[in-house]
């Protein structure tokens, strides 16, 4: 099962006010910035933030959401065990790593990620997102 927070992504609406924020008011890394997003982190937590463009002045959570770390082995069994519970999937994975993004009962989203910042950062080595600029 759960093994701890993973990962939290928020869905900003200016990526450079944002990533200002988090770097300069709140003192985080800037681990990566892309033409879309942001990998910022400090110790035990690894921050993503993803331009919405849809957003507006009012929040709109499109890609917010909160991931728990789950182990490769109990990756498929945990899906197994969600999806048996009639959660309902609301988005396919498109990154680095297993995941499974579902919905809670009040319809918070939530993510079963295995990896972690430096695997994913490893990955976009490999494949970086466009504009991508790996800084750590």
């Amino acid at each position: 099962m759960l093994k701890g927070l993973n990962h939290l992504t928020l869905a900003v609406s200016e990526l450079s006010r944002s990533t200002g924020f988090y770097r300069e008011t709140l003192g985080l890394m800037l681990n990566a910035q892309w033409d879309t997003g942001a990998y910022l982190s400090l110790e035990g937590l690894w921050l993503c933030l993803t331009l919405d463009e849809h957003r507006g002045t009012e929040p709109h959570p499109e890609y917010t959401h909160y991931a728990f770390t789950v182990t490769a082995d109990e990756f498929t069994p945990t899906v197994e065990h969600l999806k048996a519970k009639g959660v309902k999937e609301w988005r396919q994975n498109r990154s680095e790593g297993d995941s499974f993004y579902f919905l809670d009962p009040d319809g918070h989203k939530l993510e079963i990620h295995v990896g972690d910042l430096r695997s994913r950062l490893e990955a976009c080595r490999q494949k970086p997102y466009s504009g991508m600029e790996i800084l750590t």
